[in-house]
């Protein structure tokens, strides 16, 4: 068994902005990030510098022809599919039950992950409850949103849950 890891998958992104934010969350929580082309963008790191703050050097990252190349090369991979349309929150699944890999899979920024990937999956679709007014988060937000929660119910795996740049006792000394 590989042992518990988020994947954060990205279906067909279309701004190098956000990716870059997810590039930063994906090597500040440990997680992979997959990217399925095709994107709205060149893909070219000096496109995700700004967003990215440059953390990508450390993310372990896959690229993808498509989404049956993505399945082609994860056959096993648990699917666990952002969508407006989920029935139900994230925080509704008990991940402390899951022991393995997941993967989170986040559609892209116009039209989000196509129907029939989400009745493949309709089990484990999930959304953020929001107003009812609203249509949708950015979705680098809701990579961060959704990365932490399965990291809570995992209890942040090797996170650091102090500071460790200017110590523990940073607030407490003069």
């Amino acid at each position: 068994m590989m042992g518990r890891k988020i994947n954060i998958v990205l279906f067909e992104p279309e701004i190098a902005d956000n990716v870059g934010a997810i590039f930063r969350t994906a090597a500040l929580t440990n997680a992979s990030l997959h990217l399925i082309e095709p994107f709205g963008f060149i893909f070219d790191r000096r496109n995700f510098a700004r967003s990215s703050a440059n953390t990508f050097e450390g993310v372990n990252y896959f690229k993808y022809d498509n989404w049956e190349d993505f399945i082609k090369q994860n056959p096993k991979a648990m699917l666990f599919c952002l969508s407006r349309y989920g029935s139900k929150p994230l925080s509704d699944f008990n991940f402390s039950e899951i022991n393995n890999e997941i993967f989170i899979v986040f559609g892209k920024e116009s039209t989000g992950i196509p129907k029939n990937i989400l009745q493949e999956n309709l089990e484990r679709v999930f959304r953020i409850p929001m107003v009812s007014t609203g249509r949708s988060l950015n979705i680098a937000n809701t990579v961060g949103i959704a990365t932490y929660e399965v990291l809570r119910q995992w209890d942040y795996l090797d996170l650091s849950k102090v500071e460790v740049e200017k110590g523990v006792d940073y607030l407490t000394k003069e």
